[in-house]
């Protein structure tokens, strides 16, 4: 399945006999909440998922935005209706990184068909697509995670990808230099690491660049197909 969906293709997915589960993921680093923005108007259906409370543990000894509980997480998806013969889409306001996390989550915690939507809620819009402020309430999925789905790595893990490997710091350039840290307390990068900020995957508009364009993009960062 292509991790992708456009909104021509979820408008169609949405009218079809089996609509996907629509999970609104905005998020801003450092706020304000995108609950505030979901209220104001977001896709039909969709149900908000808050990425600090739902998408990820309580910040501590395992970072700002640990891996939440399998059954904390299976709960919040089953909420929002999240079953496991049923599609997922996510989105959030329009570069797609917070939806990623979801996407990226669902898969680990062992579901097969999840989707982001490329530009997100900006994308939406422009579409002229229909939006609400009504919250629905969904009928409760039957999602159980199962852990595993995803390649995942520890900080010993990292650390010995950025000498052996290529590991990619996609926070912006200010953030990996150290000139700028507006969360974290330490500021700089993991040793060996590469930056590719995720902000030049997409273009002015949030949606993702080409394909040709992103594939030399990584390969100018030193990743070919199948590269570690």
């Amino acid at each position: 399945m292509n991790p992708v969906i456009d909104t021509t293709e979820l408008a169609a997915a949405l009218r079809s006999p089996n609509p996907p589960v629509v999970l609104d993921v905005r998020w801003k680093l450092g706020g304000p909440p995108g609950i505030d923005a979901y209220r104001e108007g977001h896709i039909p259906g969709a149900c908000f998922c808050d990425l600090d409370r739902e998408l990820s543990a309580a910040p501590g000894a395992d970072g700002r935005h640990p891996l939440p509980d399998p059954d904390a997480f299976a709960a919040a998806m089953r909420r929002a209706g999240v079953s496991t013969g049923r599609p997922v889409v996510a989105y959030d306001g329009a570069d797609g990184v917070a939806a990623a996390r979801a996407w990226w989550l669902l898969r680990y915690f062992g579901h097969a068909e999840v989707r982001v939507l490329d530009g997100g809620y900006q994308a939406w819009t422009a579409a002229g697509m229909p939006t609400t402020t009504e919250e629905p309430t969904p009928d409760a999925g039957d999602f159980a995670a199962k852990p595993g789905g995803m390649p995942l790595l520890d900080a010993d893990g990292a650390a010995a990808l950025a000498r052996d490997g290529v590991l990619l710091d996609v926070r912006t350039a200010e953030r990996f230099r150290g000139d700028s840290e507006p969360v974290d307390p330490v500021a700089g990068h993991i040793p060996g690491a590469v930056n590719a900020p995720e902000t030049d995957n997409a273009r002015a508009d949030g949606r993702l660049r080409a394909p040709e364009e992103l594939r030399a993009r990584f390969a100018a960062l030193g990743l070919t197909p199948g590269a570690a």
